[in-house]
């Protein structure tokens, strides 16, 4: 029988990590009183999630591959860890949307619409629930994606 615990862990460590930014964020005012910067900082998000997919691959190679695994089993691995942080992608935010940070859509139309960058029409289309929803689910895979065609290259061992 196939076992995927070792790659949903990862998922689930990785969606905790998440959680913990996005607390991280609001702390640091970026979905609020610094939200002109947001689309910046958040981009250092993908440096620890990096660092957190290259520990689920080694900890693959070492522990389910007994320290030797090809760049391909590498591949694989990653495209299940990666299928389950999508998995995980909506309801994630849903939960950073509603509890974490309930005020950021409101905050950051307000911002795009006063610094003429959208219209409130566009603002409402693209900064809600729904659409995050969907953006996130794609960011996981794509994310995941050059992590893991990149990452193989590093754990891989013969």
């Amino acid at each position: 029988m196939i076992s995927f615990r070792l790659e949903f862990k990862w998922a689930v460590i990785y969606t905790l990590f998440l959680f913990i930014w996005m607390i991280f964020e609001v702390w640091m005012g970026w979905h609020d009183k610094h939200i002109a910067r947001h689309h910046i900082y958040t981009l250092f998000f993908y440096i620890p999630a990096a660092l957190i997919y290259y520990l689920a691959l080694t900890d693959k190679r070492n522990n389910f591959y007994g320290g030797i695994m090809t760049y391909k089993q590498g591949f694989v691995a990653g495209l299940i860890i990666t299928l389950f942080i999508a998995l995980l992608a909506a309801p994630a935010q849903y939960i950073i949307s509603t509890y974490i940070t309930p005020d950021y859509f409101e905050n950051v139309k307000a911002y795009a619409v006063e610094k003429e960058k959208t219209t409130i029409e566009e603002a409402e289309e693209f900064f809600n629930l729904k659409s995050y929803m969907i953006q996130s689910v794609v960011a996981a895979i794509i994310s995941g994606l050059l992590f893991t065609t990149l990452l193989g290259l590093f754990v891989k061992r013969k």
